[in-house]
């Protein structure tokens, strides 16, 4: 889907336009003030400037141990924290071919019916409408309701999910064998979500097919130890100022927020915590100033353009009548009712895409130690519970075999999830952290990855510190299960 070749030459155009693009989006986003830099290399992200013209990456190593801490068959494990997969994914180990892992799958994993597909999407626009009808009918335009509202844009925006993952189904191919019902059904979901479809069908399809690759990666990807020094230096500067604890607390809250709030428009904008290679990226301007012009490393290249504006229009469709519900019910009609709720469903997607790629012993690799299978098998897959999973369509505990093959229904993809983890124990990641401790350590642990022999890993534990790794890997089952009991619908 995408071959970024990355020359200084094609980059160095980059430079110039990212300072436009980003000055609004570092405001709110801190992360975003590191893209502003130019990138002469091509690398953005990649180290600062007179690091990236002066000396390899490949010869940084900034954390503050004296000496590697080597650990058998992990290597280098010094200022690595464990998280609950207790080190597995850091482990050398040879890799299946994604043939030989879609040969264990069950028998018609891959079959859609349409019928199905369409009992799901008709299941989430009903509760989606329906939440929304009953705010509208009972629930009082008065601040001694807020806390009701409070709770209504939580529940909304967490049905509307549901939503969102049927389009982005559809985005992948997985709903139909019916592209134009398909292409339909994805196309008015996302734009009601306020989502450019086809843009980020693209977008997305990118994500998969380089997923935790450093350079080519997109969305999440994360800062080396030189290019994230500023907002390293933030959390010095706040544990200094604070403590440690309170330092933490503060840093980790600031960094969930700018993530939770603003990730989601900072990358539709900007590309923010997407793909170095790409520069700045924007989902509704397919060319200049946010297209580096050349087909191996723009986002949208060839044909994508026109889809790019085919999806705005859409997206201008939607602005129409939300202005018109303004104009007719008064603005704060429409923004308790429509985009606060919408804000809850951004929130939920930047999770799941954060949670699902990033841990503290869950490496990127890059160059020949990045394989597509390498990393869809750095997918986590996380206990979202039996309400979560029923509303989004198990996209968080079943998202490791999503990304060995995204064009698999989701509701085939809890078989085929189960064949997974029987097959592969050493390489399938299901993590059983409760979700609130998960997104703490990412929060706060997860800010930039050392390049250590093979892989890339995050090293934002204590210095000097080698953590315990349990002398046999005794995976945690995924306790995720079907519902509805119908055989479709169960492993």
């Amino acid at each position: 889907l995408c071959n970024p070749c990355v020359q200084g030459r094609e980059l160095t155009m980059v430079s110039a336009r990212r300072t436009v693009a980003l000055a609004a989006c570092a405001a709110v986003l801190p992360e975003a003030a590191a893209f502003m830099a130019p990138l002469p290399l091509g690398a953005a992200r990649m180290g600062s400037r007179s690091a990236a013209t002066t000396r390899p990456v490949q010869s940084l190593r900034a954390t503050a141990a004296a000496a590697p801490h080597t650990v058998e068959g992990y290597g280098d494990m010094s200022n690595i924290v464990l998280s609950g997969l207790k080190g597995v994914a850091l482990k050398d180990k040879v890799f299946p071919t994604k043939r030989e892992v879609e040969a264990i799958m069950p028998e018609g994993t891959w079959n859609r019916d349409d019928k199905i597909s369409l009992a799901y999407a008709a299941c989430s626009v009903t509760l989606s409408l329906g939440v929304a009808a009953l705010a509208a009918a009972f629930l009082p335009m008065t601040m001694a309701w807020l806390p009701v509202w409070a709770a209504y844009w939580y529940a909304a925006g967490t049905i509307w999910t549901g939503m969102w993952v049927i389009a982005h189904e559809c985005g992948h191919g997985a709903f139909s064998d019916n592209k134009m019902l398909q292409d339909t059904v994805g196309y008015v979901l996302h734009t009601a979500l306020m989502v450019p479809y086809f843009s980020w069908q693209r977008s997305h399809a990118v994500h998969h097919s380089k997923t935790n690759h450093v350079l080519e990666g997109e969305t999440h990807v994360p800062y080396t130890m030189e290019s994230g020094k500023k907002t390293l230096a933030k959390r010095e500067a706040f544990r200094s100022a604070l403590g440690e604890r309170v330092g933490d607390l503060l840093y980790g809250g600031i960094r969930m927020v700018s993530h939770l709030v603003f990730g989601w428009p900072a990358y539709l904008m900007a590309g923010v915590t997407g793909g170095p290679v790409r520069g700045v990226t924007n989902h509704f301007i397919p060319i200049g100033p946010f297209s580096t012009g050349n087909k191996n490393t723009e986002l949208f290249p060839g044909a994508w353009k026109k889809k790019v504006w085919l999806s705005d229009i859409g997206i201008v469709a939607m602005v129409g009548l939300l202005t018109a519900w303004s104009m007719t019910f008064g603005v704060w009609h429409m923004l308790a009712l429509y985009v606060a709720p919408l804000c809850v469903t951004n929130m939920w997607l930047v999770l799941y895409t954060w949670l699902q790629h990033t841990d503290t012993d869950v490496p990127h690799f890059t160059g020949k130690n990045w394989s597509y299978i390498k990393g869809a098998f750095m997918s986590i897959d996380r206990p979202y519970g039996a309400v979560f999973d029923f509303l989004h369509h198990k996209i968080g505990s079943t998202h490791v075999v999503h990304h060995i093959d995204c064009t698999i229904p989701h509701y085939r993809a809890l078989a085929a999830t189960k064949a997974v983890e029987k097959a592969f124990p050493d390489h399938y990641l299901y993590d059983p952290t409760p979700l609130p401790e998960a997104m703490w350590r990412v929060s706060t642990q997860c800010i930039a990855v050392e390049e250590r022999d093979n892989k890339w890993v995050f090293v934002q534990g204590k210095d000097g510190e080698t953590p315990e790794i349990p002398a046999t890997h005794t995976p945690t089952p995924n306790p995720v299960s079907g519902h509805w009991g119908h055989p479709s619908f169960s492993a």
